[in-house]
């Protein structure tokens, strides 16, 4: 992964200029309770360029630099520390493990700045995410304006440099995608250990600690908080308290996906607890199904999620009128949003390194953005009737349907990641039979 690491920060370098700088700090850990802190997680556009998963790191990009453009600072090596919480890569470490053309100390920071903001005309550091750093560079920014008088090129400008890294991070490369399929096929395993351990009487954190289970035999860890809801709990689009029992009779909706070298994956599936589908449940889970299968067969180059999403709510509305749960003209329902009594969320999202995966869904002209290879999606529709709702007869209140996979668009076309998971309804009714 060192080479690709490294193409990464050689576009990033010619992104931003001969005359630019980049500056990038990790994540910081966070507090859970008093002196406990919550599992530590690199920033993911960081680790992108770095491959370094330790906190208290910053990343410096100074293209053309006679000492080298990439510059990692950390913490220094602290025997004391290590004893404690492990292994710490410190600055020979650093260059050796990492590629760095230069490492310092995370307290040198403002000493290191002010050597390497001269000569530059724009400092590429995102602000008000990190109230410390962006202290720093502001003041030496400052600083080295007022030195100005002493002659040579300063930094003019601030700019924000999200949307350079964001617009990379969009289009994956071969070894990202072959991390992404790993996230999936591991994810796919704990949906199928859902479909078998799900019955009468079994709670629904019970389900989640059994995906969580499944995640762990491949060292993988939840891509986010897992939804597990049974019955009308499908019907709060992020239900996570997960303490309900499951009943015969119900619907279970699990959006659960895991993280696996810092990829996502992101999938739902509804099933039913009893194994086989109620009239009105089918009905609804046929019409939700449909709808992606469309969708997703729609995915190719030049698509976008704003055509997809329109081709959604009429199909979803038409099926809402065919069972009467809508009535009136097609034309009107979509027009006035009747569906969005029924459907009120997008048809899908980007998905990579963090599960709602960066990357705008509008070109610069405020377009909808064109789909193109290494893009990768999700598709998820999907159906919620409330059990407040009396527009519509008392069978079907309290029906929660959403169906989502992975897919990655190819040059001709797509591939469904998470295609391996069964989502017909004779698929899911035979699998769940021989429990």
């Amino acid at each position: 992964m060192s080479l690709e690491y490294k193409k990464r920060r050689n576009k990033l370098s010619r992104l931003i200029g001969k005359d630019g700088i980049a500056i990038l700090p990790t994540a910081p850990y966070k507090n859970r309770s008093r002196d406990t802190y919550y599992p530590y997680r690199p920033d993911s556009d960081f680790f992108y360029f770095t491959g370094f998963s330790e906190p208290d790191a910053l990343m410096i990009l100074a293209p053309g630099r006679p000492e080298g453009e990439f510059i990692l600072l950390l913490r220094p090596k602290d025997p004391l520390k290590e004893t404690w919480d492990g292994h710490m890569e410190g600055l020979i470490g650093a260059k050796r493990n990492f590629d760095a053309n230069q490492s310092y100390k995370i307290g040198d920071l403002g000493k290191v700045l002010t050597e390497v903001f001269p000569n530059r005309q724009k400092v590429f550091y995102t602000l008000g995410q990190h109230n410390d750093y962006d202290k720093k560079v502001l003041d030496t920014f400052n600083q080295v304006r007022a030195n100005q008088r002493r002659g040579g090129v300063v930094p003019a400008e601030v700019v924000s440099l999200e949307p350079l890294i964001h617009d990379m991070r969009l289009v994956k490369s071969r070894e990202e995608i072959r991390l992404m399929k790993e996230s999936a096929r591991i994810s796919v395993e704990a949906h199928y250990r859902v479909m078998d351990e799900c019955k009468d009487g079994v709670y629904e954190y019970q389900i989640q600690a059994s995906i969580n289970h499944q995640f762990g035999e491949y060292g993988a860890v939840p891509a986010y908080d897992s939804i597990v809801a049974s019955g009308s709990n499908a019907c709060t689009l992020h239900y996570i308290e997960n303490k309900d029992v499951l009943k015969s009779g119900d619907l279970l909706l699990t959006d659960a996906g895991c993280e696996h070298q810092m990829y996502a994956a992101d999938i739902t599936r509804t099933i039913p607890v009893s194994g086989t589908f109620s009239e009105q449940q089918k009905a609804i889970y046929s019409i939700v199904l449909d709808t992606q299968k469309n969708a997703i067969e729609s995915v190719r180059p030049g698509q976008t999620f704003e055509n997809i999403q329109n081709n959604a709510i009429n199909s979803i509305t038409k099926g809402l009128r065919k069972l009467g749960l809508l009535s009136g003209s097609l034309k009107s329902l979509i027009k006035n949003e009747a569906y969005k009594d029924f459907y009120m969320h997008g048809i899908g999202h980007w998905l990579g390194m963090d599960v709602h995966d960066v990357g705008a869904y509008m070109s610069d002209a405020g377009k909808a953005k064109k789909f193109v290879p290494g893009m990768v999606l999700t598709i998820e529709p999907g159906i919620y009737i409330s059990r407040k709702n009396n527009k519509v007869q008392k069978p079907w209140r309290g029906i929660g349907v959403r169906i989502e996979d992975d897919v990655l668009v190819t040059k001709k076309g797509c591939e469904v990641l998470t295609g391996k998971l069964s989502k017909e309804i004779n698929e899911i009714e035979t699998r769940m039979s021989l429990n």
